[in-house]
C-alpha cells in the first residue's frame, strides 16, 4: 500500500528543523499538512526507514490536536468550538449577521450558528463536526506511526549525534508520544460523543469490502478501559515533566499521561456512564441490541477507585507539579498605579489600588454604627500557617490569576501538566471580553447563578446561593433571585470627591460606586469577575486618552450597558479571567497557554472519587514494577484533594462547618459531593469543564433548565464614579430573569449528535438517542 506523500526538496534538514523549533514554540500553522513540503509518492518503508520523514509525519499527528475543534479554551467562533460557553455559567452574546449561518451538507439549508442555538438546543446533526474527522485522522496517523517506526532500525539514521541507543530512545519515547495522542483524540470524542467505534490499532486496510470496514460502537466502559490501558503504556516510554526541555513543554509527558488517565476513568465511573438505567440510556444500544452504558444493576463502584489511584499516581510522581502560588505582599504596600512621570495617580482620574495589597482572607463584612466594614479574622491553622497548609505566605488572588493571564509563561508553571499551548483560540479571549468603551467586543459574560457561586471570603455561602433537595433526593445548589438582600448588600462603596486614595482599603480591591454584593467574595472572584464599575487597566493604551485605569458601568445609559445591537453583558456580569492588565482591544495581547490538564484537575479528581469509596481497594499501578495503589475514603485523604486547592483560593478546608472533631462536613457523603462539585465549578470556570461535568454527573437536565438571571439591564445608572445623580441603580442589582437565553434541556443533549454522512458511511454505527439517522 502506497502512502500520499510528497518528497522533500533540497532544504529538506533546513526545513524539518524550522518546524520542530516552531512547532516547540507553538507558532506553527494549526494544521500541518506533510503534502505541502513533499512532492513524490513514497511507501509505508521509504517513509519510516529516514529519520526527516518520520519526523514530520509525528508533527502531523500533533497538529490535529491544534485544530480550531479540538481546543477546550476557545473564543466566541461561529459554527467552532463552543462547548466553554454553552453550559450554565457561561455565555457569548451575539447578533444574528452573514457568518453565522452556514449550508449543512445534508439538506443544502442555511443555519444559523449562535449562541442561543447552542444553548437551546437547536442545532443539527450537522452543527460542530469537524471533530470527528480530525480526530479519526489523528488516530489513523497515529496508529500508522506505532506501527511502523521501528522501520528507523533498518535505515542509515545515526545521525544528528546519535548513537544506537539514542536512536532506540528516539523510537520508544517518540512512539509513547503517538500513543499519548492516539489515545487523547479517542478521549476527546468520547467526552463529546459517547461510545465510539474503536479502530484496529494495527489501523485499517482500506481495499477491505465495506462491511468489514464498518464498525460498531463499543460500549462506554470498554472505550475508557482502552483509552486508560493506551494512557498507562505510553506513561512507561514518556519522560517525566522534568526531563523535557523548555522548547519541549507541549509534549507529553508521564504525568500528562496519567492525568488524562485519571480523567477517562473519573467520567467513566460518574452516574451518567456507570449504571444508569435511565430512558435515554437504555435507548443508546447498538443494532444487535448491545447496551452502550452499564445498567443500575452493573453499577461498578471500582471505577471510582481507580480514578482514585490514578490521580494518586500524579501526586505522588514527584514531578514537580504543585499548584502554583504568588508570595503574599508586603502588609503595608498600596501599589498605587503610576503616571507617566511616575507619580501616584498623575494624570489620571482618580486613584484606587493597582494590584491590591493581598486581600486578607477569612474576613467578614461587620456592622460599624450605622454603617458597615470588614474585619480582619485570624483563623487558627491557616492565619498562621504556610501553604499548602494555610495562606499565611501567599497571595490567593494573584496565584489565580496569573495562572491565566499570561503572566506566567508556559515552562515555568508548575501547575500546567498539558496544554495546546499559544494560539488565537487564546489570545483572542480578551478582545472578546474587554469593554465596547474601551474598544472591545464585551461579548463574554457571566450567568448570575456563576456570580452567586463564589464563595465569601469567610467561606460562607453568598446570600443568594443556597442548597436543596431534588426529587430523587440528592443535593444540589441554587441562585435564588428572590433571596432576602440583607443591609449591607443594599449599599455601595463611597463616591470619592477628592484623591484620598487611603480610604479605598476599607472595601478592597473595589473602587468607589460599586455594590457591596462584590464586596468580601473570595479572591477567585476578584481574578475572574468583571463586575458592574470594574476597573480595566488597559496599561499598553496611550496614557493623553484617559484610556487606563477606566471604571467601567453597565448601566443602560453607558456605552457598554444595554442596546439595540445585542452586544453587552446580558446578565450586566463579564468575566476577567484570562484578561491581562496589559492586554488591549485590537490585537495587543500578552500570549496565554491554554490550560489543557491542571494539578487542582488531579486533586479534584481525586477528593471526588474517594467522597464515593463504600470499601478500601488496592489498585494495579500502571507501572508493573510499582506496587498497587491503596485507595480508601478517609477525611483525611479527601482533604488531601481538597484542602490546596482551596487554600490557594483563600478558603478553608471544610472541617470547621461542624460535625466531629476535624472532620467536619467530610462525614457526609451528600454534603461533600454537593461541594465538590461546586469547587469544579469555581476553579475551572472558563476552562470547559461545566459542560461536560454536567452531563457526566447526570446533572444538566435540571442545571441547564433553569431559568437565566442577570441583573436589571433596563436601569439607568450615574454618570461617573463621583456623580451625586444615582438614576436607577438601586433596581439595577435586582434580579431579572434573562428572556434573551433560553433556559431548555432535552435529554437528546446529554450526548453531541454524530453526523448523519459519518452514519452513512458506517452502516453498523447507531446515532445517539434523540438525534436523526441517516435515513430520516
Amino acid at each position: 500500500m502506497k502512502i500520499i506523500i510528497k518528497k522533500l526538496k533540497n532544504s529538506l534538514i533546513g526545513l524539518i528543523a524550522l518546524m520542530v523549533v516552531l512547532f516547540a514554540l507553538n507558532a506553527c500553522t494549526d494544521y500541518l499538512n506533510v503534502e505541502h513540503l513533499l512532492n513524490d509518492q513514497l511507501d509505508e518503508e521509504e517513509v519510516f526507514e529516514n529519520m526527516d520523514y518520520s519526523k514530520l509525519w509525528l508533527a502531523n499527528i500533533y497538529s490535529h490536536l491544534r485544530h480550531d475543534d479540538n481546543w477546550d479554551v476557545s473564543t466566541k467562533e461561529q459554527n467552532r468550538n463552543q462547548f466553554n460557553f454553552i453550559s450554565d455559567d457561561m455565555y457569548y452574546t451575539d447578533r444574528e449577521k452573514a457568518g453565522d449561518y452556514f449550508v449543512d451538507p445534508d439538506d443544502g439549508k442555511r443555519y444559523m450558528a449562535s449562541y442561543r442555538v447552542y444553548r437551546g438546543g437547536q442545532y443539527s446533526e450537522a452543527f460542530l463536526q469537524d471533530q470527528w474527522l480530525i480526530c479519526y485522522k489523528g488516530i489513523r496517523d497515529a496508529s500508522t506511526y506505532i506501527k511502523n517506526i521501528d522501520r528507523l532500525l533498518n535505515g542509515d539514521n545515526i545521525r544528528e549525534g546519535m548513537d544506537a541507543d539514542q536512536l532506540a530512545k528516539h523510537i520508544r519515547e517518540t512512539k509513547a508520544e503517538a500513543r499519548f495522542l492516539r489515545a487523547y483524540y479517542y478521549w476527546q470524542l468520547l467526552r463529546k460523543y459517547g461510545p465510539l467505534p474503536l479502530l484496529p490499532d494495527e489501523g485499517i486496510d482500506f481495499t477491505a469490502d465495506y462491511e468489514e470496514l464498518a464498525i460498531p460502537r463499543s460500549p462506554y466502559h470498554v472505550c475508557a478501559e482502552y483509552i486508560a490501558s493506551e494512557l498507562a503504556k505510553a506513561a512507561l516510554d514518556l519522560p517525566s515533566h522534568s526531563e523535557r526541555g523548555s522548547s519541549e513543554i507541549f509534549k507529553p509527558s508521564r504525568g500528562a499521561a496519567l492525568a488524562a488517565r485519571a480523567k477517562v476513568y473519573l467520567f467513566a465511573a460518574s452516574p451518567q456512564y456507570n449504571g444508569n438505567s435511565s430512558e435515554w440510556a437504555q435507548q443508546l444500544r447498538n443494532n444487535d441490541g448491545t447496551p452502550l452504558i452499564t445498567p443500575k444493576e452493573q453499577y461498578n463502584e471500582e471505577l471510582w477507585a481507580k480514578a482514585a489511584a490514578a490521580a494518586r499516581e500524579v501526586m505522588d510522581l514527584g514531578d514537580g507539579y504543585r499548584l502554583y502560588t504568588v508570595p503574599k505582599a508586603d502588609a503595608g504596600a498600596f501599589n498605587m498605579k503610576k503616571g507617566d512621570n511616575g507619580a501616584a495617580g498623575s494624570a489620571l482620574e482618580f486613584d484606587f489600588d493597582r494590584y491590591p495589597k493581598t486581600i486578607e482572607p477569612g474576613r467578614k463584612i461587620v456592622q460599624s454604627g450605622a454603617t458597615w466594614k470588614i474585619e480582619e479574622q485570624f483563623i487558627d491553622g491557616y492565619s498562621d500557617k504556610s501553604f499548602p497548609e494555610g495562606w499565611a505566605n501567599i497571595d490567593p488572588v494573584e496565584s489565580y490569576r496569573q495562572l491565566f493571564d499570561g503572566s506566567l509563561i508556559a515552562n515555568s508553571n508548575p501547575e500546567l501538566i498539558f496544554s495546546r499551548g499559544y494560539g488565537n483560540q487564546m489570545d483572542k479571549l480578551s478582545e472578546h471580553q474587554i469593554p465596547v468603551s474601551l474598544s472591545g467586543w464585551n461579548c463574554h459574560g457571566l450567568t448570575m447563578k456563576m456570580y452567586d457561586a463564589y464563595y465569601m471570603a469567610d467561606g460562607s455561602d453568598f446570600y443568594r446561593y443556597k442548597s436543596t433537595v431534588d426529587d430523587q433526593g440528592r443535593k444540589y445548589f441554587y441562585s435564588d433571585p428572590k433571596a432576602v438582600v440583607p443591609d449591607y448588600a443594599k449599599e455601595f462603596t463611597e463616591e470619592m470627591n477628592v484623591r484620598r486614595w487611603q480610604e479605598y482599603p476599607k472595601w478592597t480591591p473595589l473602587p468607589p460606586g460599586v455594590s457591596l454584593q462584590n464586596a468580601n467574595r473570595e479572591p477567585r472572584f476578584y481574578a475572574s469577575v468583571a463586575y458592574n464599575g470594574s476597573i480595566w487597566e488597559n496599561e499598553e493604551s496611550d496614557i493623553v486618552n484617559n484610556n487606563r485605569y477606566v471604571q467601567v458601568f453597565t448601566y443602560r445609559n453607558h456605552k457598554d450597558g444595554k442596546n439595540a445591537e445585542g452586544w453587552y453583558y446580558w446578565t450586566g456580569i463579564g468575566i476577567r479571567k484570562y484578561y491581562n492588565p496589559k492586554d488591549r482591544a485590537l490585537n495587543s495581547y500578552v500570549r496565554k497557554a491554554e490550560p489543557a490538564i491542571r494539578y487542582a484537575e488531579v486533586l479534584l479528581t481525586y477528593a471526588e472519587a474517594l467522597n464515593e469509596l463504600t470499601q478500601a481497594y488496592d489498585i494495579p499501578s500502571y507501572h508493573p514494577d510499582k506496587p498497587a495503589v491503596h485507595v480508601e475514603r478517609t477525611p483525611e485523604e479527601i482533604s488531601r484533594g481538597l484542602r490546596p486547592v482551596r487554600v490557594r483560593a483563600g478558603l478553608t478546608d471544610f472541617t470547621t462547618h461542624g460535625g466531629p472533631a476535624n472532620t467536619g462536613f467530610y462525614n457526609d457523603r451528600e454534603e461533600m459531593r454537593m461541594r465538590i462539585k461546586r469547587e469544579w465549578q469555581i476553579e475551572f470556570m472558563g476552562e470547559a469543564h461545566r459542560y461536560y461535568d454536567l452531563r457526566r454527573w447526570g446533572d444538566a437536565e435540571r442545571e441547564e433548565s433553569m431559568p437565566v438571571y442577570g441583573f436589571s439591564m433596563d436601569m439607568t445608572g450615574p454618570e461617573k464614579w463621583n456623580s451625586t445623580t444615582y438614576g436607577q441603580r438601586d433596581l439595577w442589582v435586582i434580579p431579572r430573569e434573562v428572556s434573551i437565553i433560553p433556559a431548555i434541556f432535552a435529554p437528546k443533549m446529554y450526548l453531541w449528535p454524530i453526523a448523519k454522512i459519518e452514519l452513512q458511511r458506517n452502516r453498523n454505527m447507531v446515532q445517539n438517542p434523540g438525534w436523526q439517522t441517516f435515513s430520516e
